[in-house]
């Protein structure tokens, strides 16, 4: 006889949890109760497998506003004003339905900025697929491009920057990271805590319906596999007109002063917004269900409370000011109900009426949840396939073209098309004319720069090296348009933590992020953390993306990444020694194995402050960071960018110690490809390389050497289009 699995199981706990939970209610919980702990103490939610890890990060600085456990972080830039911002990943729900998981991703990263009172002024994404032959990886791609595109468009916000890779282990499980920036009065910000005694409990916006339910728990909590189909309605199906409406009334309300506390409705819904609330504010918070306004009439109390339908709010008022608060919902033609109520029980009790259906010590159900010690183990060599697509014994022309039409190296254009990038009037600089994202302040009469970066395939190479450099690469694209870092946010997507490589490479990336800002002297002030991205034929590559802000006084004075005049003199800058190990020629030749030189983090430090202050006094004409494809890649970029060639020699890599093909080809930080006046360049230390001119890029490398037309160098570049619309 077949034993039933228990419903606690089917939820996502385990044994040792369910008697955990029995131990603190000292009884069995109910289903309503069940529920609510099943996502509260999911992964998603407790972060029960790296919560003990991120304890590593430095989070605090001199202009840190608002720093982890708030819904975004913070940065002061100045004249009364901050910067807030956060990147959050919906990976599970856009690898089961591309185009709404990716669309619910941008509004839920957009309401995490309002909800501190930030306006959102600009959203990046960094996203991963499979490889772009396989049928699977092309309609995740054009889906989740056109899910981005739809709610950032119609919203209003400006899509300004990002990065897309293509590797096969995101096949299965691909990676969708949405990143929001929001500008603010600091004097207006509000944090969650919920707070006073009596204080009623609003929730405002959207009405509640099944979609989403189990979504932080069956999707964002579990490994993917066959079945996921029937995930379908785990999904939540967003609305940016609804979400619109919902952001400029919670900006007036909080504008007047009219609200205590706000948080939105994300993963695991109301059960998350009121018991995190009620834990930050030390109180208690009573919610009747039967207040909810409902899509559909017939929901359970478990189904209002784990909920996760889009576009809604909770927000604590005082009760002399509710009437003022929904008259203002009314105004915005968005919804609003009193739910419940502040109170000093040190209890969250959900209520239907005059029934009490469930009633947990806050303590229990928000921070009860066990944390768990990994069990890292190092493997004893390469653990993902890796298929050769080059041939071998091919010239240096040819591996160059196939390199500027690998697409994770070729012009992202297909995609960034499909977003409004200057809607708002603050971008200084749109996609691919500069190494960052620049946006004007005139608030704060200064601007930001914003740069999102990661390579999956070089931390699963080497955890630690890979994510120092990712944190590097970062500031690097700030420096090449004049920005100092203010902060950093973070999204660490990973595999099964529960499996001792995976915990190796957590452990190792958190470790390497906790020193890599350590020595930039950069906070950490918030990120998310994406577990169990796994599917049929194994984890993803490790993937911890690193997005930074950083400040820049002037907007005008910021350089692109082409070469601007022909004549101008190109030189290298930088502690830029590079070899093929990690790569992409290694990956297109089919030989990726483990360990990356390790970055010199000081010297690195170093370029990247004579950089930005050559960009900011206008010593140099372009300025571009050299990354995927190598030395190489960069001159071609910077060629296509501004429709010159060059004439350059690689003899003071090959110097180095550099081989022809390490010169031309190979990568690792710290580089910087610099082009202006001779003397002006050789002043910051930087050496001479070459000339721009001509319609040819021309590379001596020893027997590596290389001529390329500019214009078959730029139809490989800009080739992805074709191959990324023929979607089936």
């Amino acid at each position: 006889m077949t034993t039933a699995t228990p419903k606690y199981r089917e939820l996502g706990l385990t044994d040792s949890e369910y008697e955990l939970i029995v131990e603190k209610l000292g009884r069995e919980p109910n289903d309503v109760e069940l529920a609510m702990f099943s996502l509260l103490w999911s992964e998603h939610c407790a972060y029960k497998h790296s919560r003990k890890l991120l304890g590593k990060l430095p989070t605090e600085g001199e202009r840190v506003v608002m720093g982890p456990g708030e819904n975004a972080g913070a940065v002061d830039v100045g004249n009364g004003y901050a910067v807030a911002f956060k990147v959050e990943s919906h990976n599970h729900p856009s690898a089961v339905e591309p185009f709404q998981g990716a669309a619910t991703g941008v509004g839920g990263i957009l309401r995490d900025v309002f909800a501190i009172g930030a306006r959102p002024i600009a959203i990046l994404d960094s996203l991963r697929f499979g490889e772009l032959d396989s049928v699977r990886s092309r309609h995740l791609l054009d889906g989740a491009v056109r899910g981005i595109g739809h709610y950032g468009n119609s919203i209003g916000v400006a899509t300004v920057g990002g990065e897309v890779y293509f590797e096969e282990p995101y096949e299965h499980n691909c990676l969708v990271n949405a990143m929001c920036i929001g500008v603010a009065k600091t004097e207006d910000m509000v944090r969650a805590a919920a707070a006073g005694v009596g204080n009623a409990v609003v929730l405002m916006g959207a009405t509640t319906g099944r979609d989403g339910i189990g979504g932080a728990s069956v999707l964002a909590s579990a490994e993917l596999g066959e079945g996921d189909e029937a995930k379908r309605p785990t999904v939540q199906v967003g609305d940016p007109f609804e979400e619109s409406k919902v952001l400029e009334c919670c900006l007036e309300l909080l504008e007047k002063g009219l609200l205590v506390s706000l948080q939105d409705l994300g993963a695991a819904g109301l059960t998350s917004s009121a018991g995190e609330m009620a834990s930050a504010g030390g109180v208690g918070i009573d919610i009747d269900v039967a207040r909810v306004p409902l899509r559909e009439a017939d929901m359970e109390p478990f189904e209002i409370m784990v909920s996760e339908s889009q576009e809604r709010m909770l927000a604590v008022v005082e009760p002399a000011q509710v009437d003022a608060v929904r008259a203002i919902c009314e105004k915005w033609q968005t919804g609003s109900a009193e739910i419940g109520v502040v109170t000093d029980s040190g209890q969250v009790r959900i209520l239907r009426g005059e029934e009490v259906v469930g009633e947990m010590p806050v303590e229990a159900l928000v921070d009860g949840c066990p944390l768990y010690d990994l069990e890292p183990a190092e493997p004893a060599g390469w653990i993902y396939g890796n298929r050769a697509t080059l041939a071998t014994g091919i010239d240096a022309e040819d591996e160059l073209l196939a390199l500027l039409a690998a697409p994770s190296i070729a012009s992202k254009r297909w995609v960034f098309e499909q977003y409004d990038s200057i809607v708002g009037s603050r971008t200084v600089r749109r996609p691919e004319s500069a190494d960052a994202a620049v946006l004007a302040l005139p608030e704060s009469d200064n601007a930001i720069a914003v740069s999102i970066d990661g390579n999956g395939r070089r931390v699963a190479c080497d955890p630690y090296a890979g994510t120092v450099e990712a944190v590097l690469e970062c500031a690097q694209n700030l420096a090449c348009v004049g920005a100092e870092p203010l902060g950093l946010t973070n999204c660490l997507n990973f595999g099964n933590p529960e499996k001792p490589t995976t915990a190796w490479q957590l452990d190792q990336a958190v470790t390497a992020l906790a020193d890599a800002c350590i020595a930039l002297g950069v906070p950490v002030v918030g990120g998310n953390v994406s577990l169990y991205n796994e599917g049929p034929d194994g984890p993803i590559y490790p993937t911890p993306v690193v997005a930074m802000v950083g400040e820049l006084p002037d907007p005008h004075e910021v350089g692109g990444s082409a070469f601007a005049g022909d004549g101008d003199t190109i030189a290298l800058l930088g502690p830029f020694s590079p070899t093929l190990a990690g790569s992409e020629l290694a990956k297109q030749r089919g030989e990726l194995e483990m360990g990356l030189p390790q970055p010199d983090v000081g010297a690195v430090v170093t370029a990247c402050a004579i950089v930005r202050e050559a960009v900011r006094a206008g010593n140099v004409s372009s300025a571009h960071d050299i990354s995927d494809g190598g030395l190489a890649c960069a001159l071609a970029e910077s060629a296509i960018g501004g429709g010159r060639g060059c004439r350059v020699d690689l003899q003071p890599l090959r110097e180095r110690g550099c081989s022809p093909e390490e010169a031309l080809f190979g990568e690792g930080s710290g580089g910087f490809l610099l082009s202006g006046n001779r003397a002006a360049l050789e002043s910051l230390g930087a050496i001479p390389i070459g000339e721009v001119g001509g319609t040819k890029i021309e590379i001596a490398a020893g027997d590596r050497s290389l001529i390329v037309g500019l214009a078959d160098a730029e139809s490989a570049w800009r080739s992805l289009a074709a191959r990324a619309e023929s979607v089936t």
